[in-house]
């Protein structure tokens, strides 16, 4: 749908250096002057960054996210009248809506320019609704990063409001509201009051409890390696290892120290010699530019950000930062992306600026082109980029919080660094004979590889891979034998999911959509279904009898797959093949047959509220830990006699320093994760630091993380290097259960 004079539109944006936007920011609404353009966006950030390239023609607004939304007291869903929502604007937001009305009156022009995709669309159509704006005098405008030449694009080729992304998303809403607010209640009776149940979120859940029960169920198998000490005699002191490959023409299979003790005995004595040697070139290509779920994986394994907290800084580097010489500039494109594709423009100046910085050696002879991997890709047509590539972390260093520096220098890295030319490697493999007294025939290997070239890691900054160089090494050669290295191993576990490997999961098998997955972990948490405990995320008992009552009884909604085909429907509503109506209907019949049957057959055991340990300050009663919107809380076993209620305070399993109580986690008035005593008022010990469990080897006081790879002592300074094994925990994901 195309919007009545839509092509008679001129805009004129200013250059960046040219503008102030002192005085407009000090006009109130009822100093506008008539006939100024309207433009209605998301929040004030994003308001103030294209008030900036506008102008004083236009009056930019925000709505502050939706201004309309289901009720939340009941389903808000007609099921017998083709499912028609009922939306209200919430108190909070009568006031946004008012004076958004008063300001299009006095407009000449409005123009919706809400984010890029389903959401940003269906804020847009409900600022239309809620307001009462005639739609003729709307236009669309959408661009994917707040810059003069995107704004520029938008603003000369309007459109009008597309309803295929805005039923896409009410088919979504509805969806999950029809889950929500039908399985909910049957959590309550049958499992435990304040439960939650949704579409997404219980299938992710399931994924936790599943993986957990693989680790229960693992039964570690013991095997053993040997490695063979070696020294060239043409090259004294330069020793390396080769392990055992084959003995005869079979693998080994060393299931016992007894095994490769043997192994051990029979070659002890004899020759070993230099079967041959090869020499290759290995080329490791750069990854692609970070789309939504890859950005927040590299920002949980990188940077120790959650999912939410990526999004929440990405966000505000998309809306603009104030900069002295340009004033609010949006910093980086569209955050919600599921696309790797670069605009022309984007790798010319990426390409110029590689040639101009690190030579021309490092710049391929063609532009890289990546494949979108994922078919779902259409709510954004741009990986996520910084809007210009001279802005280099350095040159923002002054004007950025500590958070927000990091990850766009993270953004900006791996912009960089798709353009640029691979790493290659000198590999050097040999493989190493040995006749065993018993007559048997045992071939060892060994490979040693160093940087030729480091291409796109001089700007990736990690991730180099190198093995320790072999001496060189002539087929028929005879080695020294200096030691033979048995060594036991154990089979491990599926690693625990963490947040990026979670999101890699949803992504992979096609469950929810950029926007979704910070929200999916957000609401599994905070519903007491999963906890942290380290990085990873850890299913709680209330988890595995909610996963195992919604599988018995829908095994169509818990089902990956179905959840998946769901997903890809609502794509279709999104680009016009199907209706929205039909979807949700094809969803509902069969699980609210399901949903009666439920409700009259099941009788799981029901989960009783857990004692905290403490008795209520007011009555003196049993505190229990109890769940709520935001997570846990301690409420008092009186209740409703007696309402009294706590935070939860987890603990972190290290004493206070101080005095001596349990460690555990606060949050600052804005938000910020520290640790502090149990004691407190009593004791004010507090640290934003990590405590560690082990005491410092200089005085025994208290450790904390001093960076990813540092420790520090709290009382004495003592700097230690965190163990591998520590730092593999914290990097990655454990593998013990």
């Amino acid at each position: 749908m195309v919007h009545p004079g839509s092509g008679e539109i001129a805009l004129q944006v200013k250059s960046v250096k040219s503008m102030s936007t002192k005085g407009a920011d000090r006009r109130s609404s009822d100093m506008e002057p008539e006939g100024r353009k309207l433009v209605i966006v998301e929040s004030p950030a994003k308001a103030r960054t294209i008030q900036h390239y506008l102008g004083r023609g236009y009056a930019v607004k925000a709505s502050i996210g939706h201004v309309r939304d289901l009720l939340r007291s009941r389903l808000s869903v007609d099921i017998d009248n083709d499912f028609k929502p009922t939306y209200r604007v919430p108190k909070e937001k009568a006031q946004v809506v008012r004076e958004l009305k008063k300001a299009a009156e006095k407009a000449s022009c409005i123009y919706l320019a809400t984010d890029p995709d389903r959401e940003g669309e269906a804020i847009a159509w409900h600022v239309v609704e809620a307001t009462g704006i005639d739609p003729a005098r709307v236009r669309r405008v959408v661009f994917h990063e707040i810059t003069a030449p995107a704004i520029r694009e938008a603003f000369s080729s309007p459109r009008g409001i597309d309803y295929n992304l805005v039923d896409a998303q009410q088919a979504r809403r509805i969806l999950d509201r029809l889950v929500g607010y039908q399985l909910s209640p049957l959590l309550w009776q049958k499992v435990r009051s304040r439960l939650s149940a949704g579409r997404v979120q219980s299938v992710a859940v399931r994924l936790i409890v599943e993986r957990e029960r693989e680790i229960q169920a693992f039964t570690p198998e013991e095997y053993w390696t040997i490695d063979a000490l070696l020294e060239s005699q043409l090259a004294p002191g330069q020793s390396f290892r080769a392990q055992l490959q084959r003995i005869g023409a079979q693998e080994p299979a060393l299931k016992s120290e007894g095994e490769a003790q043997a192994i051990c005995a029979d070659v002890e004595g004899a020759s070993f010699v230099v079967l041959g040697v090869k020499k290759g070139l290995k080329r490791r290509q750069p990854p692609p530019p970070f789309i939504t779920s890859t950005l927040q994986q590299e920002a949980v394994r990188r940077l120790g950000f959650t999912a939410a907290r990526t999004m929440r800084i990405a966000q505000q580097l998309y809306e603009g930062v104030e900069l002295p010489a340009e004033g609010a500039t949006g910093l980086i494109t569209y955050m919600r992306t599921d696309s790797v594709h670069l605009s022309d423009l984007a790798v010319a100046e990426i390409r110029r600026f590689i040639s101009a910085t690190y030579g021309d050696e490092y710049l391929p002879p063609e532009p890289r082109q990546y494949r979108t991997r994922s078919k779902l890709a259409q709510e954004a047509h741009e990986a996520i980029r910084p809007t210009s590539v001279t802005r280099t972390p350095e040159s923002l260093a002054a004007y950025l919080s500590r958070e927000q520096l990091a990850l766009y220098k993270l953004i900006w890295q791996r912009a960089l660094a798709c353009q640029m030319q691979a790493a290659t490697y000198d590999v050097v493999t040999a493989e190493v004979g040995a006749t065993g007294s018993s007559g048997e025939e045992y071939v060892f290997r060994a490979t040693g590889s160093t940087l030729r070239f480091p291409g796109f890691l001089v700007v990736l900054g990690e991730g180099i891979e190198q093995q320790a160089a072999l001496p060189e090494l002539a087929e028929g050669e005879e080695l020294l034998l200096l030691a033979l290295l048995p060594e036991q191993h154990f089979t491990q576990p599926p690693p625990r999911y963490n947040e990026a490997s979670l999101i890699r999961e949803l992504e992979s098998r096609g469950i929810g959509r950029p926007s979704t997955y910070a929200t999916i972990i957000d609401t599994i948490l905070a519903r007491g279904y999963v906890e942290r405990q380290g990085k990873s995320l850890v299913p709680t008992e209330i988890a595995f009898t909610v996963t195992d009552l919604l599988v018995e009884r829908f095994p169509e909604v818990m089902d990956v797959g179905f959840t998946a085909q769901m997903e890809d429907e609502l794509d279709e509503i999104a680009t016009g093949k199907k209706q929205w109506v039909p979807v949700v209907r094809s969803f509902w019949e069969p699980f609210s047959k399901e949903l009666e049957a439920a409700k009259a057959e099941v009788t799981p055991r029901k989960v009783e509220d857990q004692p905290a340990g403490v008795n209520c300050s007011v009555c003196g009663a049993p505190m229990l830990i109890k769940y709520g919107r935001f997570g846990k809380f301690l409420g008092c076993s009186n209740y409703p006699q007696c309402r009294n209620t706590l935070p939860y305070l987890e603990k972190v399993g290290v004493r206070c320093p101080q005095c001596g109580g349990e460690l555990v986690i606060r949050r600052s008035r804005r938000g910020r994760k520290f640790y502090g005593c149990e004691r407190y008022p009593e004791c004010g010990f507090s640290t934003f630091a990590e405590p560690l469990p082990d005491p410092c080897p200089a005085c025994g006081s208290l450790m904390v993380r001093a960076g990813r790879t540092q420790a520090r002592c709290t009382q004495c300074g003592h700097t230690l290097k965190l163990g591998a094994e520590r730092q593999r925990q914290e990097e990655q994901e454990p593998q013990q259960p």
